[in-house]
């Protein structure tokens, strides 16, 4: 039986293996040899301790993302349900911008609808219609995933403790209301270097990118960090991921709510 102080012991090293990835640019061993390939709680807890380290050193928690939100996804993973992840402000990029790749690892571009919250979600039922009253806005947004994983070699455990294979990502100018645009009716499309590698609906997230919403102030709420008023919300993609490598230029377009690009460096 592993006693707490082995568990704290071993929590601890994955996040310090995670960290030093981070700040080296050198990817790192998976962490699952250390808490398990599918524990949940013991997942999360690194990505605290990531999340911790990353306050310390300056940054700013200013929203969250959620990811595996597609059933062909889970079904890879082996899981049941997304997962979520911290944005922190130097994450952020404006629509256009020149993102360099060297402070990125392996980089895949998603394309997804972004909600910036006009209240806080830590009471009541956190159903669908509670959602809709606490959505701002909405905007298409391209979220850079990335791994400190060496290959993407992750199991459930290593995403969520990697702070759900977060990058970098890059929001929109427009900014639509719910009463504007139907998230669920949304189609996307996109291109990199001119070519069309990534179609999608608002449906394939989840079934309607509300829900995820829905699920992370939910499970934000039981991991004792509810959603605020003010914070992005990165809802999860609605197609397939593809690679990125330096010069690629991406432009994103969600139908009834415009599009965002960026190049990268």
């Amino acid at each position: 039986m592993t006693s707490t102080t082995d568990r704290d012991v071993a929590e601890e090293q994955a996040a310090q293996r995670l960290l030093t990835a981070l700040r080296t640019r050198q990817a790192c061993a998976p962490v699952r040899d250390l808490i398990g390939a599918v524990d949940l709680p013991a997942a999360y807890r690194v990505q605290e301790r990531l999340t911790a380290g990353r306050v310390a050193g300056g940054a700013t928690i200013v929203g969250r993302k959620i990811g595996l939100t597609s059933d062909a996804v889970q079904q890879q993973m082996g899981v049941d349900q997304p997962d979520f992840g911290v944005l922190f402000d130097d994450m952020a990029y404006d629509d256009g911008a020149l993102v360099p790749t060297d402070t990125l690892l392996q980089p895949k571009a998603e394309a997804e609808i972004g909600f910036v919250l006009s209240e806080d979600l830590a009471d009541g039922d956190l159903g669908l219609a509670q959602i809709r009253g606490a959505v701002a806005y909405g905007v298409p947004a391209i979220e850079i995933c990335d791994s400190r994983i060496d290959g993407w070699d992750i199991a459930f455990a290593d995403t969520v403790a990697d702070n759900a294979s977060s990058g970098v990502y890059v929001l929109g100018t427009v900014r639509k209301t719910l009463d504007e645009f139907d998230p669920v009716d949304t189609t996307m499309s996109m291109v990199i270097n001119g070519e069309e590698v990534s179609t999608g609906t608002g449906a394939a997230c989840l079934g309607d990118p509300l829900n995820a919403v829905a699920w992370l102030a939910k499970a934000a709420r039981d991991f004792g960090e509810p959603l605020r008023a003010g914070q992005v919300i990165l809802s999860g993609a609605l197609g397939p991921m593809r690679p990125l490598a330096s010069g690629d230029e991406v432009t994103v377009e969600i139908g009834g709510l415009g599009s965002v690009g960026a190049r990268f460096s």
